[in-house]
Order: C-alpha cells, then sequence, then structure tokens
C-alpha cells in the first residue's frame, strides 16, 4: 500500500554547483507540457492500482524547484493532483527557493493544499552562498517565512549544509544561530557530498575545490547536535531535527522502508516490491507518457536479501532505530539469526545499542554511521 507520493518538477531558473538531481534550466523548457504529462501519469497509475492509493498520507513536490513554477503553473499542477490523487493527506510539502516563494505562489499553495514548506537555505553566509550558486540573500530567506506564516504556514523546515567548501566552524555556527533564531519547527542539515556531473565535481578533480578536514566536518556535525538541542529541537534523524510533532511524515516513509509513489521525470519509486526509476530526460518522459505508456525506465524485483539490507541501513538512519519485531514480522526470520555476529561487533565498538526492543545508533555511531550501514550491506 503506497503511503507517500513524490512528484518532481525538474526546472531550475539557477542550477547550483552542489546538484545532481534531475534538472535543467527553466528556460524555453515545455513546462505546461510536463504538468499536463505528470497528470496523466497520476491517471494511469492510480486506474491500474486504485487500491494502493487508497490510504495516501503524504505528497512531496521536489525538484529542481517546484517554486520555478509561476501561479498558474503550480495551481494547474495541485488541481491535477486534487484530481487524480487527493490533497487531503497528512502532510503536504513543496520545496522552495527563498528568492522565488512570492505572496501569490504561497496563496496558491496554501489553497491547494500544500500545509508544509521546505526552504533550500543552506547558508547565511553571503560568499559560501555564492560558492553553492545560490541566487537568494538573507533578507529574502526572512521575508519568506515571514510571509509564509502570514498565509497560514505552521510547519516550516530549512536545509542547511556544512563541509563547505572553505568554510570555517565560526561560518557554520553563525549560521546555525541565525537559522535557530527563527524558532522554525524542523530543521534539516547535510555535510556536503561531491557527487558526478555537479560544477563542484569538475572543480574538485581539478584540485581547485578546498574542503574541510574530517575532523572539522565531524566538529561542525558535533556542534549541530548540540545547537539544536539547546534550541529545543529534538535529532528523530541523523539529519533532521524537529520540535515534537514536526517530524517529517513524507521523510519517515522512506527511513521506514514502506511504499511510496514517483511521478514526473527521473522520480524513483517502490511500489508492491518493486522499486523503479523514471525516464530522466523531459523529451523522453513526454515521449513515453504521449504513446499512454508509463515512462518507466528501471523496474527491479526486491530480493529478500535487498529488502533486509535496506531495513537496516534506512532503519538506523532514525533515532529510533529499527524494532526487532518489525523486522521479523516483516521478513519472518529474526534481526539476531540474520545479523547477530554483525551487531555483536558493532555493539563492541560502541556503535549501536540495543533499546526498547531496537536496535540503534549510538552517539559515536551517528559519526560513523555510513561504516555501520556498510557492514549490513556486505554480509552474505
Amino acid at each position: 500500500m503506497v503511503r507517500g507520493v513524490y512528484i518532481h518538477i525538474p526546472f531550475c531558473h539557477q542550477i547550483c554547483n552542489y546538484c545532481d538531481f534531475n534538472k535543467v534550466y527553466f528556460h524555453k523548457q515545455p513546462v505546461d507540457e510536463y504538468i499536463e504529462a505528470v497528470g496523466k501519469e497520476m491517471a494511469m497509475a492510480v486506474l491500474n492500482s486504485p487500491e494502493q492509493f487508497a490510504n495516501l498520507e503524504t505528497i512531496y513536490l521536489g525538484g529542481g524547484t517546484p517554486t520555478a513554477l509561476s501561479p498558474r503553473q503550480l495551481d494547474r499542477l495541485l488541481e491535477l493532483i486534487a484530481q487524480h490523487l487527493s490533497t487531503d493527506v497528512l502532510e503536504f510539502t513543496a520545496e522552495a527557493n527563498p528568492d522565488e516563494l512570492t505572496v501569490d505562489k504561497l496563496k496558491v499553495l496554501r489553497s491547494g493544499g500544500v500545509n508544509r514548506l521546505s526552504l533550500g537555505v543552506q547558508s547565511f553566509d553571503g560568499q559560501l552562498l555564492k560558492k553553492l550558486g545560490r541566487t537568494h540573500t538573507n533578507d529574502e530567506v526572512y521575508r519568506a517565512i515571514e510571509n509564509a506564516m502570514e498565509a497560514g504556514f505552521e510547519n516550516i523546515s530549512i536545509d542547511l549544509m556544512y563541509g563547505l567548501p572553505g568554510q570555517s566552524m565560526e561560518q557554520w555556527e553563525d549560521t546555525l544561530e541565525k537559522a535557530l533564531a527563527l524558532n522554525l519547527p524542523h530543521y534539516s542539515a547535510y555535510s556536503l557530498i561531491v557527487e558526478p556531473k555537479t560544477v563542484f565535481y569538475i572543480q574538485y578533480s581539478k584540485g581547485k575545490l578546498q574542503l574541510p578536514e574530517e575532523e572539522l566536518e565531524a566538529k561542525m556535525y558535533e556542534r549541530l547536535m548540540e545547537k539544536m538541542e539547546q534550541g529545543g529541537l529534538h535529532q528523530y534523524e541523523i539529519s533532521n531535527f524537529a520540535k515534537e510533532g514536526f517530524e517529517s511524515v513524507h521523510n519517515k516513509i522512506y527511513w521506514d522502508n514502506d511504499e511510496y509513489a514517483g511521478f514526473g521525470a527521473g522520480a524513483h519509486g517502490y511500489i508492491k516490491g518493486v522499486r523503479y526509476s523514471n525516464h530522466g530526460p523531459i523529451k523522453k518522459y513526454l515521449q513515453s507518457i504521449g504513446m499512454g505508456q508509463l515512462p518507466v525506465l528501471h523496474s527491479h524485483q526486491v530480493t529478500l536479501m535487498e529488502k533486509c539490507e535496506e531495513e537496516m541501513f534506512l532503519g538506523l538512519r532514525k533515532n529510533e532505530g529499527v524494532s526487532f519485531k518489525q523486522f521479523e514480522m516483516k521478513m519472518g526470520f529474526s534481526m539476531k539469526e540474520k545479523y547477530g555476529e554483525i551487531i555483536n561487533e558493532l555493539k563492541n565498538e560502541g556503535l549501536v545499542t540495543e533499546e526498547e526492543e531496537r536496535l540503534k545508533l549510538t552517539k559515536k555511531g551517528r559519526f560513523l554511521g555510513n561504516e555501520v550501514f556498510q557492514q549490513f550491506l556486505l554480509s552474505e
């Protein structure tokens, strides 16, 4: 049963130097045709398996940049979502750029059922924003949040990044202080990963990208956890912090390894035990829809072994960890039966702990999360 829907809007007015998501420049793109195609894809998917979408909990508009669309285009997209799915869901999130989030767009989003905003802020340091390829200013962040609150949005999150080229601890602390001064209910903070096919990757491969040492990056993460706790936010996932009741329901679907649908060019989904991805190039995507076909490029039936691995490395990202009981109900055998030796080794190293019938990362384990996850991926 599909719990959540992700809808990909691949258009951007400015492409950031670190971004490896499926995206294109907005100019001269068939945006209106694309929106109609997404509507047709949703209609086909629901027609094929109406029972799968009967109890939808979340919708997430991501990108690219959904707020690159005009108010009219956003309104049409939301109209199609309401027509083929439902906008009456527990959580309906739209990603937004601060400098594109106009009052008119906020009104359209709110009236269309969106009840959560995720703003790509990344930093409050002007020099670092330029390095990232971001175009907004701090004043635009403050204005966007103020306008969003006036439009009726209470559930607002901002994304932050650390481990940036040339970033100092002082710059990171300043960003954290400015972010927490906003007193928002949710914050996400990610360390920079230099991905292939990005401007940063090209610079890095030429030795022209100066990144902080691992030790400094670890200290930045530690400071992040300290500051968030002091600000009254609890860490519920490796990179996410919230006030009680404002945890991201949609992202928790991923970490719970539950099923979701993905619509749009390059979108991914997981339905009936099958992981799939759509055609990324917009032309290919539109061609498939035009022929009355779902635009799936790849699909893969997840094996039991893969399901076990995903349950562990996704679930351990959450502070609540992985339930021994839920694991056995899903897999048909116990976690200890499958991973007992690995768990004991990780416990001896102080990386995981057993609490409340769950396996969890320790604080030390959060710093070495990828190394912990790898142990479950390499198991036979």
